[in-house]
């Protein structure tokens, strides 16, 4: 019996191992090796070979299974970067050019044969997490890095953004599928982003959003990340998604505001509208459609149901059993335009709210306004005139304005756009368009001007007459206008218009105070929500910060204990000691050319000092890196101290040494944005791990993340030596010379490299070079 028993448990083994061997020999996918998905383009599978070759070449990767993934890597690309290979896999399962049908038909035939002998059932092979099986949900809204920084980030100023965090064997993530598929349906179709991230195959992209668990969902408006930590559930989504968007979007109007509200046209220089409803909170998609619309018109919500809205319903005609929406320009006892549907749709909120964008004779209160009332000319049939009226700032609507407000209500002509400009706020671009004469200083005028280029050269043409708002003046308007139809070369001036002042941009403490705000938030949200791996960061910056504080006090009490013991000088004296003292440390207070310290404090950068000495790097600061290797530290920093000596008395400034020996990737990985000045060798090149980067200084900008390059001449005149050698091939020694350059030369030429640094520093200063942005900071392994 027990013979049998073992003879079964053999069986059942060998079954194991041969499902096994099955599932390894189907497991191999080339867009699984790289991380990109089936639809990546050539660039994006060679831009992700690149970075895995580096990564696990075995010259540089030390683990045991290098080599093995390194071969992988290799084949996986020779698979994708060849079109046919690639197109035989995605059909066939093979990358065979001409058997790989045959094949397919083979290992689908010897599967079939081995699942009808043991009877398994279908499922059992069925993983709902393999990347083949994805659902077509998820597929649709699968997204990448560089997706992600240049189309998602911007677009969450427009609207906000929910993404899920994913990934392959994650049961909890089957889980709250079905939940998810019909937050999607209904979230999408209100105008809220959707975007799944695949944490194994998008990892660099998973880090930067901070999501270090799957699955994980978080949502982001105006470039903020916010996490979702409530239980998976329809409604908890949909109030996540309403808690992003800001506060004060849409006012709550009643019989008491209404006036107010529909007033503030002229102060916000936008339309108004007004949504009428039956329900007592404002609904969603009307909230989304005033976060999409926010920098051109201002939302009210009405509730039909308040005692306090009948004066409102009776007076503009409101059917309180369907939801109604009213645009209000600049009059507000008659709405411009109107919808009314029992079911609105977000498109028909979207064309009813775009074709109402804009006052009747909207005011020019920016550069960016000015583009978009008044385009460029691109043709002869897409020519596009503004008629601007010129008037001084008043409290109330004056006649000349209301004057040309009734011309621009009558207008029909879809090429002519009317506006204004308060003379007194926009003075050099008002009197570029006022003619030279007198006779218009001090009254309103009317100018007729075409677009020619974004420079701001315009055509125009200014009426001769002051503009009363007579119905004299409208027929002189009117037969301008009409003459301009048959004939554009009424417009005989040409004139280059200045830009326009942002006459609506909060001031410095404002924006200062929503900054301050915005950071405070984030912190709070960190304290609560976010893990300690996150939390790392800010609490050794506290601890550091209390323990220097302290510190200080502590020593400063025992130093002042010690001179007050040890120093009692007479009444008399001391005070014409003092009075000679006083001058010298007056005149050194002042000099701002002396250095503060007698020495330069020069930090290495590595994983402990990165965050506070670059990530956290305060706005204005910058830090100084010079990078060298273990062979030139001490020759190199001798020189670097001498020669950026003389800076050290800006508060402003940092340095720091990063030695390449230990952190070549991250260097790298900087190098890739300054391809112009600095460029990477190609992975191609079997030199290309040898490069000799001693030498180099980068300033870092933290907080604006940019980066400023030098590179020593020296190398650069050593390149071009080794390139007009005839007689060996220059790609061998420059090579050769990039490996051993650094160790080989004497301590004179290394301290070479550095010899034009203070003119560079100097530029520096002065803003002048040129800058390198980068997306993030990667992380300093």
């Amino acid at each position: 019996m027990e013979v049998k028993k073992l003879s079964i448990s053999w069986q059942f083994l060998i079954v194991l191992v041969v499902i096994l061997q099955i599932l390894s020999a189907l497991d191999f996918d080339p867009y699984r090796v790289l991380g990109v998905s089936r639809t990546a383009s050539q660039a994006d599978i060679k831009k992700a070979y690149k970075k895995l070759a580096r990564e696990w070449h075995p010259d540089k990767n030390k683990d045991p299974g290098a080599e093995d993934k390194f071969i992988q890597i290799s084949k996986a690309y020779e698979i994708l970067s060849n079109e046919e290979k690639r197109t035989n896999y995605d059909h066939y399962g093979d990358a065979g050019e001409n058997q790989g049908y045959q094949k397919q038909q083979q290992r689908e035939y010897r599967f079939r044969h081995f699942h009808e002998n043991f009877y398994f059932d279908e499922s059992f092979f069925h993983f709902p997490f393999n990347a083949e099986r994805r659902d077509s949900i998820d597929e649709k809204h699968l997204l990448h890095f560089s997706y992600y920084v240049n189309e998602v980030v911007p677009d969450s100023f427009r609207k906000p953004y929910l993404i899920k965090i994913t990934s392959d064997w994650c049961f909890s993530c089957i889980h709250i599928e079905p939940v998810w598929k019909e937050a999607v349906q209904e979230l999408e179709g209100l105008g809220v982003g959707i975007g799944v991230v695949h944490a194994g195959y998008e990892r660099r992209l998973a880090h930067h959003l901070g999501a270090h668990s799957t699955p994980s969902i978080l949502g982001i408006i105006n470039g903020k990340i916010s996490f979702f930590h409530n239980a998976v559930v329809r409604e908890n989504l949909r109030q996540f998604v309403e808690s992003l968007l800001p506060g004060n979007l849409v006012e709550k109007v009643t019989n008491k505001n209404y006036v107010r509200f529909l007033s503030g046209w002229q102060q916000e220089n936008k339309p108004h509208v007004l949504l009428f409803d039956q329900g007592p909170m404002v609904p969603l998609l009307y909230k989304l459609t005033a976060f999409a619309y926010k920098d051109y018109l201002s939302f009210g919500y009405v509730y039909v149901g308040l005692r306090g809205a009948e004066e409102m319903t009776r007076q503009y005609n409101i059917n309180v059993y369907a939801p109604t929406i009213l645009i209000f320009k600049e009059h507000i006892n008659k709405p411009a335009d109107m919808i009314q549907a029992r079911g609105l749709k977000k498109q028909v909120i979207d064309d009813f709210i775009t074709q109402n964008k804009y006052l009747l004779a909207a005011r020019l209160t920016s550069q960016k306004l000015f583009h978009e009332l008044c385009p460029v000319k691109r043709s002869h049939r897409q020519r596009k005139y503004c008629v601007v009226l010129l008037t001084a700032e008043a409290s109330k609507l004056s006649k000349p304005f209301e004057a040309f407000l009734s011309f621009a209500l009558a207008n029909t002509q879809d090429t002519v756009r009317f506006v204004h400009v308060y003379s007194g706020r926009q003075q050099e671009f008002t009197s570029t368009l006022l003619p030279d004469s007198e006779a218009l200083q001090g009254q309103s005028a009317v100018s007729i001007l075409e677009r020619r280029n974004t420079a701001g050269r315009v055509v125009y043409k200014t009426l001769e007459d002051p503009w009363t708002g007579s119905e004299s003046d409208k027929f002189v308007l009117l037969g301008y206008l009409d003459q301009l139809r048959k004939d554009p070369a009424l417009l005989s001036s040409e004139a280059v218009l200045p830009d326009l002042i942002d006459e609506l941009a909060p001031v410095f403490f404002l924006r200062w105070l929503y900054s301050a705000s915005d950071y405070l938030a984030d912190i709070w949200d960190g304290m609560f929500h976010s893990n300690w791996r996150e939390m790392t960061p800010l609490l050794s910056l506290i601890f550091s910060a209390l323990f220097i504080l302290f510190g200080t006090v502590i020593v400063q009490a025992f130093s002042d204990s010690n001179e007050e013991r040890e120093s009692h000088p007479p009444d008399k004296e001391e005070v014409p000691e003092k009075a000679g003292k006083m001058e010298p440390s007056f005149t050194k207070a002042n000099s701002s050319k002396v250095p503060k310290k007698g020495f330069v404090e020069v930090t290495e950068l590595t994983d402990v000092t990165y965050t506070s000495n670059l990530v956290r790097l305060r706005p204005g600061h910058m830090n100084v890196v010079l990078i060298l290797s273990s062979c030139t530290k001490t020759s190199l920093l001798q020189r670097f101290a001498l020669e950026v000596y003389s800076f050290t008395g800006s508060s402003c400034l940092h340095f720091s040494f990063l030695s390449v020996d230990k952190h070549r990737e991250w260097l790298e990985y900087l190098l890739e944005f300054a391809q112009d000045a600095a460029p990477v060798p190609n992975q191609y090149d079997k030199h290309f791990m040898e490069r000799d980067y001693t030498g180099y200084v980068l300033a870092l900008n933290g907080h604006k993340k940019y980066f400023c390059l030098f590179k020593p001449q020296k190398i650069v005149e050593e390149e071009e030596a080794m390139g007009s050698c005839g007689d060996l091939d220059s790609s061998l020694h420059l090579g050769e010379s990039r490996g051993k350059s650094s160790c080989s030369l004497g301590s004179k030429p290394i301290k070479e490299k550095l010899s034009k640094l203070s003119l560079w520093m100097e530029r520096l200063l002065e803003g002048s070079l040129q800058r390198f942005y980068i997306p993030s900071w990667p992380e300093l392994d």
